[in-house]
């Protein structure tokens, strides 16, 4: 048994330049864990709550309440426990607390603390913490298959357009390293052809290219078109993925793309988006309806199911309960998973674990907000969870990610990769989608 000694939390910055929380966990050892909490820009109405200061200062935004909190009743109720027992300390804030969304000792303060913990526990074990996840989880370890944004949209691109991600996914490498190197490729391909439409306008909240089109079906042209710039053919190596985020412009059954002022019931909603699986290498698409729109994600999900990744992120904000109830209706066949959205490490584990058990898909995400924290570069890896979304190629708190990935490659080696030829299709059924379309 190894004693958390003290914790402490202080007042740091997010990628917005918006204060966020910071967690030091120390044992008697003097053996210490750390981790920062994210921020979304979209958010779930059912996901913990960041416990704000509110006023004029700092927009609202500061985070002193949320640090006394660490500071105070979480500290308190933590000194003296086992660092390895995860589920115990995160059960103690979860019972301080008491309420469902994480709003009395805030879900920045929870989360924090929470990665903290488990941070500590793996330097106290003297291994790698995507190791500690393996252990803690009774999981096999292997690096995720990326998923890049190459253009942001939606809140993370001042709703330029309504679409909030444009990614790349390249289930066709051998390699964590090679996934990088063609990235590479079809981000600056893009950025490419941007400039010479006179379109190229800097990038977005979370590094990917700040859309300048004139409809939301431009960006998959361009998208298509930077992946052949790039030397590579749609839908063979490289597949296109998105984040409709579709709760940001739909409510009630009714969706309004602004971009292209019109306003359409669920039902065309669906049909636009089966076009676009139609015509374009699209494998995987995350919250296609809104999280009120249950019927028309059951709907989305009898249709394409069979042939797509269908993510629920707001529809089931790393809940296990509403994982459940989407497996029992038949909505979505993947869930994402953000560890801030739950608020403690092991309600995240339990959600990934109700996941898979059913055969559904599980991506660890991250947020617009982020830090230069790289938790869920070894969370991935060491879930064995198959795909790691943390937004673009650039910025730093992006890329500090994915070069953690590398660097986990070296200890692992390049087969323990969950793409590549032939596991592409293997990583496609074991995301619970059957065998990607024929383009």
């Amino acid at each position: 048994m190894t004693i958390i000694e003290s914790v402490r939390g202080r007042r740091v910055w997010d990628s917005r330049g918006n204060p966020t929380v910071e967690v030091d966990v120390t044992l008697a050892s003097g053996v210490y864990g750390r981790a920062m909490a994210p921020a979304g820009a979209s958010r779930g109405t059912r996901e913990a709550i960041d416990l704000r200061d509110g006023g004029s200062a700092l927009r609202g935004m500061n985070v002193r309440r949320a640090l006394a909190n660490v500071n105070g009743p979480i500290a308190a109720a933590l000194q003296g426990r086992d660092v390895q027992d995860q589920q115990s300390v995160d059960g103690a804030m979860l019972a301080m607390d008491g309420s469902p969304l994480k709003d009395k000792l805030g879900g920045n303060a929870m989360v924090a603390t929470s990665l903290a913990v488990l941070h500590a526990a793996a330097a106290d074990a003297g291994i790698p913490l995507w190791r500690h996840v393996a252990d803690v989880a009774g999981t096999t370890p292997s690096l995720p298959l990326p998923e890049i944004q190459i253009f942001g949209g939606g809140a993370h691109a001042g709703r330029r357009v309504d679409i909030q991600d444009f990614m790349i996914m390249v289930p066709g490498a051998g390699s964590f390293d090679e996934v990088m190197e063609i990235t590479s490729e079809v981000y600056f391909a893009a950025g490419a052809i941007m400039k010479e439409k006179g379109r190229l306008a800097g990038v977005a909240d979370e590094g990917g290219w700040w859309p300048m089109f004139d409809s939301n079906e431009e960006a998959l042209e361009t998208l298509v078109a930077a992946i052949e710039k790039a030397g590579e053919k749609p839908g063979e190596r490289v597949v296109i993925s998105l984040d409709i985020a579709a709760s940001e412009f739909g409510k009630e059954g009714r969706y309004r793309l602004a971009l292209e002022d019109r306003e359409m019931q669920s039902g065309a909603m669906i049909d636009l988006l089966g076009n676009w699986l139609d015509s374009y290498p699209i494998v995987s698409i995350e919250d296609p309806l809104a999280e009120d729109d249950i019927e028309g994600t059951i709907e989305f999900t009898r249709r394409y199911g069979d042939r797509v990744q269908i993510i629920g992120d707001d529809y089931l904000v790393t809940n296990a309960a509403l994982v459940r109830a989407g497996q029992e209706q038949c909505a979505c066949n993947a869930v994402l998973i953000k560890v801030n959205q739950a608020g403690t490490v092991s309600e995240s584990l339990e959600t990934f674990r109700v996941a898979r058990a059913s055969g559904w898909g599980a991506i660890v995400s991250a947020r617009s907000g982020e830090t230069e924290d790289v938790s869920i570069s070894h969370l991935a890896t060491g879930l064995g969870g198959g795909q790691l979304k943390v937004g673009s190629f650039t910025r730093s708190e992006r890329m500090v990610k994915w070069n953690e990935c590398l660097r986990i490659q070296d200890s692992l080696g390049v087969h323990s990769f969950v793409g590549g030829e032939p596991l592409a299709d293997t990583w496609w059924a074991a995301a619970g989608a059957g065998r990607m379309p024929a383009t």
